[in-house]
């Protein structure tokens, strides 16, 4: 008999004002980095520009949903009248916020516009925030916390941000032998391993429609999409589902992109050799991370028809698989291309220990000044 996984003994709560700050803090500068590594990632020939575009969108969306959570949990563990938690993050598996944080993030968005107008002004409440200052010399908490509310809700209600599901959209990239050719884009927010996940996928359309003006297509493909979309399927299992169950959409490469975990020895307990980098760089506070970041790609490699009723055949993709050491099947896809983003000193560490099993992984150093560094 299975025993079920408790995934909340990995959780913990971030109870001071102080820590929730600089963990916020380390994921803007984080986030900040990302859209350069993948532009790096360009250069080198991992991405296209249109890949980039679409990268740096969804780590935008990431960004805003970072400050909108920061807004949320500013005075976390101030007395402010009202109980509203701590932020909850995966301190083992990810580093990120938990997906219940996601889910009541956007089941607040729902309901943005109904608090906003229920709640005062910005300027309301710094006013009555700098009389109580000044009149009663005592710090405004109970006034701070009703204008991080705000700011919350406020961003909640500008949109844009990295929602728990982001569902498929479809970029037109010309023609090939009179059929229509898209990039499909979606991500998710993984629900047992808390980490944001991008996918994209180039097919072929050879409907009678165009597939984002299919009324009955389209609507079918963005939910398959949305529900297979889980990092415990394999990406073979993703496009072969997605193949057959759309005889007229022909995937011919499909990539997933793992946006992290992040190490930090400040909030993480990570294990191996990293866990002795961190511990050994004592980096300057905001410099104490190690970001993955993982590429898995799957590749059409033919076609064959297959008979389908009694007069009739239909394509199906035939996809190459990783052919090192039988580590296709185990994989399911063709390659699979590991990074981790680091500061400077994290990584002087981790080049001077040169601990197995790191060979292999590609390392982006970044510098306070933006610039990346790209070492094999």
């Amino acid at each position: 008999m299975t025993e079920d996984i408790d995934l909340t003994l990995d959780h913990t709560g971030l109870t001071d004002d102080l820590a929730a700050r600089r963990y916020f803090a380390k994921f803007e500068r984080i986030t900040g980095h990302l859209a350069r590594v993948a532009a790096e990632m360009e250069v080198e020939g991992t991405f296209s520009k249109s890949d980039v575009d679409i990268i740096a969108d969804y780590v935008a969306r990431i960004a805003r949903t970072f400050r909108a959570l920061s807004h949320k949990y500013l005075l976390t563990g101030r007395d402010t009248g009202q109980f509203f938690g701590s932020l909850t993050i995966d301190k083992h598996d990810s580093g990120f916020p938990v997906f219940a944080e996601l889910m009541t993030m956007a089941n607040d968005a729902m309901q943005a516009d109904k608090h906003l107008a229920g709640m005062r002004s910005r300027d309301e409440l710094k006013d009555e925030m700098i009389r109580q200052i000044v009149g009663d010399l005592t710090i405004p908490t109970k006034l701070q916390f009703a204008l991080s509310q705000r700011m919350y809700y406020e961003a909640l209600a500008k949109r844009g941000l990295f929602w728990a599901t982001n569902d498929a959209q479809a970029i037109w990239t010309g023609n090939r032998e009179e059929r229509r050719t898209y990039l499909l884009h979606w991500a998710v927010y993984d629900s047992r391993q808390n980490v944001p996940t991008i996918y994209l996928m180039d097919i072929e359309d050879s409907g009678d429609v165009a597939l984002p003006k299919d009324a009955r297509r389209w609507p079918e493909a963005q939910a398959h999409l949305t529900a297979q979309a889980s990092n415990g399927l394999k990406l073979l299992t993703i496009a072969q589902g997605f193949d057959r169950d759309f005889d007229d959409l022909h995937p011919k490469r499909l990539r997933r992109i793992h946006v992290g975990p992040m190490y930090s020895h400040a909030f993480t307990q990570q294990s191996g050799p990293i866990r002795d980098v961190l511990a050994e760089a004592q980096s300057a506070p905001g410099e104490d991370w190690t970001l993955a970041w993982t590429v898995e790609t799957l590749e059409s490699e033919r076609v064959e028809l297959e008979k389908k009723g009694w007069f009739s055949s239909v394509e199906r993709e035939i996809f190459k698989l990783d052919p090192f050491a039988g580590r296709g099947a185990e994989t399911g896809a063709t390659s699979t291309e590991r990074s981790v983003i680091m500061p400077t000193r994290p990584y002087q560490v981790l080049a001077e220990k040169n601990p197995a099993g790191f060979a292999s992984i590609r390392k982006f150093v970044v510098s306070p000044a933006g610039r990346v560094v790209s070492y094999r």
